[in-house]
C-alpha cells in the first residue's frame, strides 16, 4: 500500500512538471510590446544551460547515476530557475540584463555541479 502511494505521487509530480514546462513554453506573457523577447540572447543562453541540464539530469536517471528523487528535485531546481528568469523578463521588456544573466548563471552553476558529470 504504502509503496502503490508512493508510485502515485511520483506519477503525479512527474505529471506536474511536465504540464509545468509546456505551460511555460505556450502561454506568452505581456512584456513592452505585448510579447516576450524570446530570442533575446541573454535569454537564450540562460534557457539553453536549463534545457542542457534537464537533458544531464535525465541521463543520470537512465544510467543509475542518481535516483528519481535526487532528478525530482535537481528538476525542482531548474524550473524555480526559470521561474526567476521569466519573472526578471517579465519586468525588464521581455529581456534580462547581465547582472540578472550572472546571478541566474551562478543559480545554475551550483545545480550543475549537483548533476554530476
Amino acid at each position: 500500500m504504502n509503496r502503490m502511494i508512493r508510485v502515485s505521487r511520483g506519477t503525479l509530480f512527474a505529471v506536474a512538471v511536465a504540464f509545468a514546462g509546456s505551460a511555460f513554453a505556450q502561454a506568452p506573457a505581456p512584456a513592452g510590446d505585448g510579447q516576450w523577447a524570446k530570442s533575446h540572447p541573454r535569454r537564450e543562453e540562460v534557457n539553453a544551460r536549463l534545457a542542457n541540464q534537464n537533458r544531464r539530469i535525465n541521463k543520470e536517471v537512465r544510467e543509475g547515476e542518481i535516483s528519481r528523487g535526487q532528478a525530482a528535485k535537481l528538476h525542482q531546481q531548474d524550473h524555480r530557475i526559470r521561474m526567476e528568469e521569466r519573472a526578471m523578463a517579465s519586468t525588464n521588456g521581455g529581456h534580462i540584463t547581465k547582472t540578472e544573466q550572472r546571478a541566474l548563471n551562478q543559480q545554475e552553476n551550483q545545480v550543475s555541479r549537483e548533476i554530476g558529470h
